[in-house]
């Protein structure tokens, strides 16, 4: 068996998928007043005095905490179907086909939401590791249910999901330096593949 590994935002992507969600669906003058009022989160988080899953998670939480759940699965589902595809590089999904073709396991491994990436990864047959919204009484608490998928948490996801010691290969696609730890698993490690 031979698994194939891929970060989704800025490797699969053009851009960030969860900042376009919130421009997709709060609109522009609402996410830039809500960035606005986040800014000092965002600006420890530069500073790096505040870790990454933290000042996502309070971001996430300003713009959707207590929204009902079924209307965040629907939004997610029509950003799925209108907006994502645009984002999508054609030569990562092109990588992706081969892979398919060539009859791999295909897991997608992303700090986004699974309720927007999952219904893209289904659609083409993609397994699918991802960060998990907590919910409560049918409402977005604001807080994760799983930790963020980033960084060395998306190791920890694919030692918990696949027995990495039964691939023959594995190869691994990343942008960043979060992606990084793919390279420790993964005998053929591309990084930034796709970008022009």
């Amino acid at each position: 068996m031979i698994l194939a590994i891929f970060d989704f935002d800025g490797t699969i992507t053009t851009k960030d998928s969860f900042e376009d969600f919130i421009f997709y669906s709060h609109g522009v003058f609402k996410t830039l007043w809500g960035i606005l009022v986040v800014s000092p989160i965002l600006v420890l988080y530069v500073l790096k005095i505040m870790p990454n899953w933290k000042a996502k998670q309070k971001v996430f939480s300003y713009f959707y905490k207590g929204w009902e759940k079924a209307d965040f699965e629907t939004m997610a589902q029509r950003y799925t179907r209108e907006r994502l595809p645009t984002l999508v590089r054609p030569a990562a999904l092109k990588r992706l086909e081969w892979h398919k073709q060539e009859g791999h396991r295909i897991v997608i491994v992303s700090a986004s939401f699974e309720n927007y990436l999952r219904p893209w990864c289904e659609s083409f047959g993609f397994e699918l590791l991802a960060t998990k919204i907590d919910v409560k009484d049918g409402r977005l608490t604001g807080q994760f249910a799983s930790k963020n998928c980033f960084g060395e948490e998306k190791v920890n996801r694919l030692k918990a999901a696949y027995r990495l010691n039964d691939f023959k290969m594995i190869y691994a696609y990343g942008d960043s330096a979060g992606d990084r730890y793919l390279a420790q698993i993964a005998q053929k490690f591309h990084y930034r593949p796709f970008h022009d």
